[in-house]
């Protein structure tokens, strides 16, 4: 069975998870290793809910939520900039912060590259990963995604800007 194993599930958002999504969009912690520049209104993330087809062809983008076997959802993690002509998709995870730490991303991870690769085919999966963030490269490259670049003052922080280190997974071979 596809996205589902024994101790996680990766589901389509519904509209009950609205405040999950509100927590992680806003949860400035989280900010510093993406794009996010404001805050999200209830409203947008709703709106966004309502109209999402979560379809990855038409939207370039397919977001899951990480659902644990009691039905608590403990995180989000996303493919995105979806490229159909060299089929590849950047992978974005973030999971709460009572969540982390207990192999929930790992398992999440793992799911999302089975389904990316065995069902839709793609080639390759990416991240974009400040070099700070030891837990997140030790994550992917648990889940056998190489460290190919090191792209110089990619993110602004605080204090100027930050490295970021750009790891990729390739299909298999004979996965076709």
């Amino acid at each position: 069975m596809w996205l589902k194993n024994d101790k996680i599930t990766l589901r389509a958002p519904e509209p009950e998870d609205l405040e999950l999504m509100y927590a992680m969009e806003n949860d400035t912690e989280l900010w510093s290793v993406g794009n996010t520049l404001l805050p999200y209104s209830r409203y947008t993330l709703r709106t966004y809910l309502e109209q999402s087809r979560q379809d990855l062809f038409a939207e370039r983008q397919a977001r899951f939520v990480i659902t644990l076997p009691d039905g608590n959802a403990a995180g989000m993690i996303d493919m995105a900039e979806y490229d159909p002509l060299n089929s590849r998709a950047e992978v974005c995870i973030g999971v709460l912060g009572m969540y982390r730490g207990k192999g929930i991303a790992s398992e999440a991870l793992c799911l999302l590259c089975e389904y990316a690769f065995k069902r839709l085919h793609l080639h390759q999966l990416y991240a974009y990963i400040a070099v700070e963030n030891d837990e997140s490269r030790k994550l992917f490259a648990k889940q056998g995604f190489c460290e190919n670049a090191i792209l110089k003052d990619w993110l602004r922080v605080e204090n100027g800007f930050s490295d970021v280190v750009l790891v990729q997974k390739t299909a298999e071979k004979g996965l076709f």
